[in-house]
């Protein structure tokens, strides 16, 4: 059975998901996770949600209660890069609803594991709150400019941290996955920028400037949040 998210961070749709997986007992190993920007993914393939593709004339289970400290979990390893991540958490909650002792055994193998993931995603936001260079757009527009590759999916988190900080100052960040704009009142998402076409912080501020243009040209939908 396949479950499709929506992005490599929709944690919504795999409470969703996953609600309604646990409902109908489909054990994890029933289950392929796919997001729709995987680059892995087969591009011809057309999963359907778990909703759709459940099987039928199966017994819905009653409403699983889980720690909040697991859904707090979630939150942070759903940034993880591991393509199996949303797996593991599917399995670790299929584990908690069977398993009621799992969640007092702290060496368990997959909670560790995700407890793991969820620490390495905390030093990388912590690193690019402290390392991230912002550069001052030339055109004294007061934007400042920056480019940025995190080892997960984190921008959407520090950038809502940047603006939520000081969010007098505009701002837009490039990375390859995607880039991001602060335009003082909400984010918009634009194409990513790929190390190789990124300007150099050595580099002349016009090119900045350049790559920004292109980036968010005004004249292209962006998707703001």
């Amino acid at each position: 059975m396949e479950a499709l998210l929506a992005s490599e961070t929709d944690l919504a749709g795999f409470r969703h998901e996953s609600q309604v997986l646990l409902a109908h007992q489909v054990p994890p190993e029933s289950v392929v996770w796919h997001t729709a920007r995987a680059e892995n993914s087969d591009l011809f393939a057309d999963p359907v949600s778990a909703a759709d593709s459940r099987p039928q004339g199966v017994p819905k289970a009653a409403s699983a209660i889980v720690p909040a400290s697991f859904l707090r979990l979630c939150e942070v390893v759903v940034l993880h890069h591991d393509p199996e991540r949303f797996a593991l958490l599917y399995r670790l909650l299929w584990r908690l609803v069977h398993e009621p002792g799992l969640r007092h055994d702290p060496v368990d193998a997959d909670m560790s594991h995700a407890h793991q993931m969820a620490q390495s995603v905390r030093r990388d936001i912590h690193k690019m709150k402290a390392t991230l260079r912002l550069l001052p757009a030339p055109d004294g527009s007061g934007l400042q400019l920056a480019w940025y590759e995190p080892t997960h999916h984190i921008l959407q988190t520090v950038a809502a941290w940047f603006a939520k900080r000081s969010p007098e100052v505009r701002f837009a960040i490039f990375s390859p996955e995607r880039s991001v704009e602060w335009d003082g009142e909400r984010l918009h998402w634009a194409p990513g920028v790929a190390r190789t076409a990124a300007p150099s912080y050595d580099g002349p501020p016009d090119a900045w400037l350049a790559r920004y243009r292109a980036v968010f040209d005004k004249d292209r939908a962006r998707v703001a949040v």
